[in-house]
């Protein structure tokens, strides 16, 4: 299930205060003993707020029971999957070393993949145990393990949502020797589960953003006992590390961020081939990972464009394919995932799954969605900078303002806040080839770096391993 299903989050949308305000989790509101506040030390205060919310997650497994299966008629699980949900596992744990690394979604997936490459490398005799939190991360890794060569060595299951009692299971079957969780994924169960079984934690790309913080402020004590199970935070930036710290975490570096040393997104070369051929000599532009509202934008701005560029083709590449249909009707367009060709000038719903470095290879500038409309937080713009493809992003990219301004420095990005700016934006790189090869090469030049860290990365979490 999505992590919005769950008891709280730490993610912009996800970890509100609404869900974990201090009117629900006071010492004052629970138990008569911390009518004293005076005399309670943070310690104390801790644990009874981990108390607090391991009992309220309790209290909502069974509204969690019918919400996975609410998901799993709308294709957000798997119903043959859904024990995994509950921690609950058939398969036998492996003998030997394992490794548990828990990913939300496709993002964070993505900049794992040559983590588990370097870790597979480095110890043969080591299992990695894969988590993730939705269906489109796990079948990202169902094509691209094989391609690794990675198959057999990582195992994919769905993370257990934070219900003590389905945690507990999955770390007792599990019995992992060591855990990453990857960017936000700070769930006060999972961590603290770990912690009783002395299973040592490293946070991998460690990201907060200002509203997560915020939210986090506001229980103290809960978020410094939580981010105190960590021996190590490697946080992507120094924004983030500072953050962590001012919520009492120890043990912070900051190495870089992984996103920067993942693999350009892969694509299908004959089918690469062919949409070149048929598409020669077309203006084409593409949205990708657009949220609710953002393609009614994006249909405007293609209609304006139209009007004097025949043969334009707009391709929408929505962040969750199942959305397709939707889109398709309220667009007046037709579907990649129903079979349909580009059309002739038109927009085209790319509703397919693992076609992104296609449609970045296919366009000639490309919006990354999640930006134009509040609250956004902005999707991963290095994937397009990767494949030197021009980027446009609307105002609100909070989740990636370091990425923004590096790529705004170069030279490699413009914004839009409407249709008529996005309009503009496209236009002035559709219409001059020069500005758009500049763009390109500037793109991929200022994603040049941290190659080392998949390795440093997979070194550290190699140095958790108790030793027998």
């Amino acid at each position: 299930m999505r992590d919005k299903c769950a008891p709280a989050k730490t993610t912009p949308a996800k970890t509100t205060p609404a869900k974990t305000t201090p009117a629900k989790t006071t010492p004052a509101k629970t138990t008569p003993a911390t009518t004293t506040p005076a005399t309670a030390t943070p310690d104390m205060s801790a644990r009874l707020l981990s108390a607090v919310w391991a009992g309220t997650a309790t209290l909502a497994a069974p509204a969690l029971r019918l919400s996975l299966l609410r998901r799993a008629a709308r294709g957000k699980e798997i119903a043959e999957r859904l024990a995994e949900r509950r921690g609950i596992d058939t398969t036998p744990r492996p003998p030997g070393r394992l490794i548990w690394l828990h990913a939300a979604s496709v993002g964070e997936t993505n900049s794992l993949l040559p983590v588990l490459e370097a870790l597979t490398a480095a110890t043969p005799d080591l299992t990695i145990l894969a988590t993730t939190g939705t269906v489109t991360s796990a079948e990202l890794l169902v094509r691209r393990l094989p391609e690794l060569g990675l198959s057999g060595r990582v195992l994919h299951r769905f993370a257990p949502l934070d219900v003590p009692a389905w945690v507990n299971a999955f770390l007792d079957h599990w019995r992992p020797d060591a855990a990453g969780f990857v960017e936000s994924e700070l769930w006060p169960n999972q961590i603290l589960g770990c912690r009783a079984r002395g299973i040592p934690l490293v946070l991998i790309n460690g990201r907060l953003s200002a509203r997560s913080h915020a939210a986090w402020r506001r229980l103290p004590g809960l978020a410094r006992h939580m981010l105190r199970s960590f021996r190590r935070i490697r946080a992507r930036g120094e924004e983030d590390a500072a953050r962590f710290r001012a919520l009492g975490a120890a043990n912070v570096e900051v190495p870089g961020d992984l996103k920067f040393a993942a693999s350009p997104l892969p694509a299908d070369e004959a089918e690469l081939a062919s949409l070149r051929a048929a598409l020669a000599g077309r203006p084409v532009w593409l949205a990708a990972s657009t949220h609710p509202g953002e393609e009614a934008v994006v249909a405007a701005a293609h209609h304006r464009l139209a009007m004097v560029r025949p043969g334009l083709l707009t391709i929408i590449a929505p962040r969750h394919p199942d959305r397709g249909p939707v889109i398709a009707a309220r667009c007046q367009a037709v579907r990649r995932g129903a079979g349909a060709p580009p059309p002739d000038q038109g927009i085209w719903i790319a509703d397919t799954l693992g076609e992104m470095g296609l449609w970045y290879r296919l366009a000639q500038v490309a919006f990354v969605g999640r930006s134009l409309l509040p609250p956004g937080g902005g999707q991963n713009p290095l994937e397009p900078a990767r494949l030197g493809c021009p980027i446009i992003v609307g105002p609100h990219t909070g989740n990636f303002t370091d990425h923004v301004a590096l790529l705004r420095q170069a030279g490699a990005l413009l914004e839009a806040a409407d249709a008529d700016s996005l309009a503009g934006s496209v236009a002035a790189v559709l219409d001059n080839p020069a500005r758009r090869q500049f763009m390109a090469e500037q793109a991929m030049r200022a994603v040049m770096r941290h190659e080392e860290l998949p390795a440093q990365t997979a070194s550290v979490l190699l140095g958790l391993l108790r030793r027998d």
